[in-house]
């Protein structure tokens, strides 16, 4: 994994949260998975993030989780790396899942502070450091108190980022201050992701790396498109595609992730909007929010949305003459 593990110390701009499909009897959809991914790596995501929050982590079994990675290494083959969710509130069983991500095929893990047991700074700390000595691979540490209940202070953030293997925070705290923060307490090189779609822009404005995000499920292109943006200092045009991007996003955000975005993508006949209980369906009204905001950016902005063009090709045909009939 040496070769692909310098890929992921260098992770950033988009890479996305994709959702787990499932088929009409509520088993995993394999052919979809493979699709799924397949559309992420021609439309140039920077990595394969599976099995977390968005894929349902919760209600997979330890054999599922293997067979998902497993998959998306296969569909990767190492042109981007797979980044699995192997998080737990007992870290016995987060140990067990890293070692089977490792085993399966993944090039790092996702690791979430510990939901619901409410340790303290000191256990969550004990509690990363005990899967960092379980396995080879490389950890993104995951924060986002709006599900877990206890956050990650910067401290620790700090004292975990001295281990060589712990290369990035997942940051879904929607502070968009952090990365100013944290940049003077981390290693050069430490990789800092939003986690949150809706803040992403500001996080990157501030110094963030990127974004592990649900919304270039369904619109990987724009997304792409504005994280080069920033990166080539095109802050103008960088707000302009937020502020497409930002209907969507807020319309993937309205119910409980991951059953807007799985709604979305199956609207573009990509997977089954199937969700696993406790999650049940979408309101109607959530849904024709979807349809409407879909429809529109259908309309103005399908390469974006759905086309494989490439960056110069979506530049001159698509942005220009949208952008400019629209005002945007």
């Amino acid at each position: 994994m040496a070769g692909i593990g310098r890929h992921v110390s260098r992770l950033g701009g988009y890479a996305p949260a994709l959702p787990t499909p499932f088929g009409d009897s509520g088993d995993l959809d394999v052919a979809a998975l493979e699709r799924l991914c397949r559309r992420q790596l021609e439309e140039g995501a920077t990595a394969l993030v599976v099995c977390g929050t968005t894929g349902e982590a919760p209600t997979l079994s330890r054999a599922e989780h293997h067979t998902i990675v497993n998959i998306a290494a296969g569909v990767a083959q190492r042109q981007i790396p797979v980044i699995a969710g192997a998080g737990s509130n007992s870290t016995r069983q987060a140990v067990e899942l890293a070692r089977d991500a490792e085993i399966a095929g993944a090039d790092a893990i996702l690791s979430i502070v510990p939901y619901y047991n409410k340790p303290t700074q000191a256990g969550i700390y004990a509690h990363f450091r005990a899967i960092a000595e379980s396995t080879s691979l490389p950890i993104i540490l995951y924060d986002v108190p709006s599900r877990t209940v206890c956050g990650l202070a910067d401290d620790t953030v700090a004292r975990l980022a001295e281990m060589p293997q712990v290369i990035g925070l997942k940051d879904a705290t929607g502070d968009v201050t952090r990365p100013l923060r944290l940049r003077s307490l981390l290693r050069p090189g430490f990789r800092l992701l939003s986690g949150d779609d809706a803040t992403a822009s500001a996080f990157l404005a501030n110094g963030g790396d990127g974004c592990i995000s649900v919304t270039s499920n369904v619109a990987p292109g724009l997304c792409r498109a504005m994280y080069l943006a920033w990166k080539q200092g095109q802050i103008a045009r960088a707000q302009r595609l937020a502020a497409v991007a930002a209907p969507l996003t807020a319309a993937l955000s309205r119910e409980s992730n991951p059953v807007p975005v799985k709604y979305a993508l199956s609207l573009m006949n990509i997977i089954s909007p199937r969700v696993r209980l406790p999650l049940v369906e979408l309101t109607s009204r959530t849904m024709a929010e979807i349809d409407g905001v879909l429809a529109q950016l259908g309309a103005l902005y399908s390469d974006y949305l759905i086309g494989s063009a490439s960056p110069q090709e979506r530049e001159d045909r698509g942005e220009r003459s949208h952008l400019r009939r629209t005002g945007v």
